[in-house]
């Protein structure tokens, strides 16, 4: 066959990309995201059981033997609380290590989940991991002869929840830049080093003063004594 009956081939137009509103974010989506996440028996363990256990370990193991020991309850309590809430905002965000190493996020390029939608529904999956903690340690609390009037509960914990946004930030941050085999490796004890050296787990009165001026500088110093303010 001659090059002159030759049939020349279509030239392949490639469409541009599907937009959706929001850039794909939706709740459907959101809440699928959520229920992933809480099947993950590790995590809740982290975000319910271990705030529990801490606020048994400081605080009931020693109620009733000093005077003022009901103000000294409510402050472990909001300080495991902030702890909670911080495990849970970063667990969630770090939780992109793993779905990058299964291949999911070159998957949903493919789509038209834009990045923003995808981080928005990460920082607020990380939010209600959040969320969960606090609540779980107050409830906690409350069954074990924490007493406070109802607006100081209610704004500790909506202090402690808003506050916490910036871990699900670090979260992503640790997601985006350690391999998924190292990151709870490296993240589970960096939290609590965090958590100690801001006074969460003892309170910095009792740490000399060289660690109490190093202790405002870490970011759980700012967010424990926003929490324990009301």
């Amino acid at each position: 066959m001659s090059s002159a009956n030759t049939v020349p081939l279509a030239p392949v137009i490639v469409g541009e990309r599907v937009t959706t509103p929001l850039g794909g974010f939706n709740l459907t989506a959101l809440r699928l995201e959520i229920t992933r996440v809480l099947r993950n028996r590790r995590t809740l363990f982290f975000i319910l059981v271990f705030p529990g256990i801490f606020f048994f370990i400081f605080g009931l193991s020693n109620k009733g033997a000093h005077a003022g020991d009901d103000v000294a309850l409510a402050y472990i309590m909001i300080s495991m609380a902030v702890y909670g809430a911080m495990v849970g905002n970063t667990s969630g965000g770090a939780s992109v290590a793993l779905e990058r190493s299964l291949g999911w996020s070159r998957q949903l390029r493919l789509t038209p989940l834009r990045p923003v939608a995808y981080v928005s529904m990460k920082v607020l999956t990380s939010m209600t991991l959040g969320l969960i903690a606090i609540v779980g340690t107050f409830t906690v609390g409350f069954f074990n002869g924490v007493h406070m009037p109802p607006s100081v509960w209610l704004m500790s914990g909506l202090s402690a929840w808003a506050c916490s946004f910036v871990f699900a930030a670090f979260g992503l941050f640790i997601g985006f830049l350690v391999p998924a085999e190292n990151v709870m490796q490296f993240v589970g004890p960096l939290l609590a080093v965090m958590a100690m050296l801001g006074g969460q787990f003892i309170p910095l009165s009792q740490l000399p003063r060289k660690f109490q001026t190093f202790a405002e500088f870490t970011p759980m110093f700012g967010v424990g004594q926003l929490a324990r303010a009301p």
